[in-house]
């Protein structure tokens, strides 16, 4: 709680000491990005390359519905998440079917079909060229996100809610029957649980903050292109997990801010950014097998609660997650196979 409480201190005063608010912006929703891809693989186990789709959709629609339509930033920002889930339904469908290398595969498939999809539809999507000069217009009629520091901090509320509603599907009852499926599915499935729902469940949450974060990034940067739909989004959100650490809720924020802060600072060395991207990742892939806030947990041995020690899980029944086990339940892990 108390690195709760620095963090969102430094986020209230970024722009009084000297960090630029475009940059934190950024930074920002790469990070709320991060964070909903890791609710799906990090407690999910569902390895996902298809997010730059929900990114790019919830981007496009908003920019579209704001700049041409004329609605308020928040409809425009409520209308882009909408898109992502909708969306994420009809992915989430038609791959939680598969497991595995399938199911990445399953998504990166339908991901480039996406990608040429708003490439040849220019009506909408500008082609190329991407829809510009996005209006920004007045929150709630009131509030001029014009100015630098009311965007600043109506991204950095948005943000935090994105984060406090990961936190909270986390350390829930279907967030543990969430971490159940991911360490041994049969299991779980004997216990009563409809598998699938929950994966697709997971999967649309997933999708809709996804989008959450590109509708806000459409409003950053005031546009829209086909960059934000490329498989090289999903594939830089991946390693943004990778290198904070896959499973916990402060490592794909950090790794975000690492990926952006190299991408910035180190812009002038050109395509060689690539290259010290991925020696960075190489590097934290071979010296901190659970990324740098996994490294950090285990330096002050500050380890994840296991499953069994955690909160119980809920038994699965026809009113939901109401009923609760009163002993813990034995590790998943070491629990038999069923046919």
């Amino acid at each position: 709680m108390v690195l709760v409480g620095v963090l969102f201190l430094v986020g209230l005063i970024a722009p009084f000491i000297g960090l630029y608010p475009v940059f934190m912006m950024k930074a920002l929703c790469f990070a709320l990005l991060a964070a909903a891809f890791n609710l799906l693989f990090g407690y999910g186990g569902l390895l996902s390359f298809g997010h730059a789709s929900f990114f790019g959709t919830a981007a496009y629609v908003t920019g579209y519905t704001m700049k041409h339509w004329g609605i308020t930033p928040e409809v425009g920002i409520l209308t882009g998440t909408l898109a992502a889930a909708a969306l994420g339904v009809g992915f989430g469908w038609l791959s939680i079917r598969r497991q595995g290398i399938y199911f990445a595969m399953v998504t990166l498939a339908l991901a480039q079909m996406l990608y040429f999809f708003y490439l040849q539809f220019d009506g909408f999507t500008g082609g190329e060229d991407g829809i510009q000069a996005i209006p920004r217009g007045h929150l709630f009629g009131l509030i001029n996100l014009d100015h630098p520091l009311a965007m600043y901090y109506t991204v950095l509320a948005i943000c935090v809610g994105g984060f406090a509603l990961i936190y909270r599907i986390v350390h829930s009852p279907f967030g543990q029957v969430l971490k159940a499926i991911r360490e041994n599915e049969p299991r779980a499935i004997s216990l009563g649980y409809r598998v699938e729902r929950v994966k697709l469940l997971v999967f649309v949450l997933s999708a809709a903050l996804a989008g959450l974060a590109g509708a806000t990034k459409a409003l950053v940067f005031q546009l829209a292109t086909l960059n934000d739909v490329n498989w090289s989004v999903s594939g830089d959100v991946i390693l943004m997990t990778l290198v904070g650490g896959v499973g916990t809720l402060f490592g794909p924020i950090v790794g975000a801010f690492v990926l952006v802060i190299i991408s910035t600072y180190l812009a002038g060395f050109g395509s060689w950014v690539t290259m010290i991207e991925g020696a960075i990742f190489i590097i934290c892939v071979m010296s901190f097998r659970r990324g740098l806030c996994g490294w950090v947990a285990d330096r002050f041995q500050i380890n994840s609660v296991p499953l069994a020690a955690a909160d119980p899980l809920p038994v699965a029944s026809p009113a939901g997650f109401r009923r609760v086990l009163s002993e813990p339940l034995t590790s998943l892990k070491d629990a038999s196979h069923h046919e």
